[in-house]
């Protein structure tokens, strides 16, 4: 989208105001302060990406590591008891890998989210709470994430035979109201956490450019989140 430089200049003068940056924002070219709020974003959403798409990024963190679900679990000792324990916890395994595999799919879906990003945008990001980036990403992008990510789970869950136990009784629940629509299939499930934890992490990323801009990013980024912080 191609700004006007009135309408640029009003976006420098409200952050600088709202943030207390007084001169020190505003003597930032317009270029620069969207400039340097893309380039937050881009480094903060892949950092995120890497350390998600690792090989234990889901499975070795507790934040963000996808449980059985809780129709499963409420069952998990009866299947242990049958001898199922070990395809729980291969489920879990495949899960948690999927997601891992989904997540490094996303970098396209989240670069063109801050590529087509508004003014308005812009300006809601600056003067906005610890987490409007992450906000504008969960708006933008968790539809087009859901389709990219959900062949991927598919993939990794459809040779685990109690994951195919899990759609036949989660789907008759869904039917009378025990189980969120959402939760009706396992790969669904395992989608929405994904997206979940990508957007955890993605937050804390954000959080650490606001609080620390020179230690958790670089160049425009570090400059124009390091003014609004003063």
């Amino acid at each position: 989208m191609r700004t006007s430089p009135g309408t640029l200049g009003l976006l420098v003068s409200l952050v600088a105001a709202a943030a207390g940056a007084g001169s020190s924002l505003a003597s930032l070219s317009n270029q620069d302060a969207v400039a340097g709020l893309k380039d937050a974003l881009l480094q903060g959403s892949s950092k995120a990406v890497g350390q998600l798409g690792a090989s234990g990024g889901f499975l070795d963190n507790a934040r963000v590591k996808i449980p059985l679900p809780d129709s499963i679990r409420r069952v998990e000792t009866g299947l242990r008891l049958a001898g199922m324990g070990k395809q729980a916890d291969e489920l879990v395994v495949r899960m948690n890998r999927a997601a891992e595999m989904a997540v490094k799919e996303s970098t396209p879906i989240l670069t063109d989210a801050v590529k087509k990003m508004s003014v308005a945008d812009a300006k809601g990001i600056l003067t906005g709470g610890d987490d409007a980036a992450t906000q504008y990403f969960r708006r933008t992008t968790s539809t087009q994430l859901t389709q990219r990510f959900l062949p991927i789970v598919k993939q990794m869950t459809a040779k685990v035979q109690l994951a195919q136990q899990y759609d036949s009784l989660a789907g008759q629940a869904a039917r009378l109201g025990l189980v969120k629509q959402e939760d009706a299939t396992l790969d669904g499930y395992v989608t929405r956490k994904a997206l979940d934890g990508l957007f955890v992490v993605i937050g804390d990323q954000e959080r650490a450019i606001r609080k620390d801009p020179v230690g958790a990013a670089t160049g425009m980024a570090s400059k124009v989140f390091g003014m609004l912080g003063k």
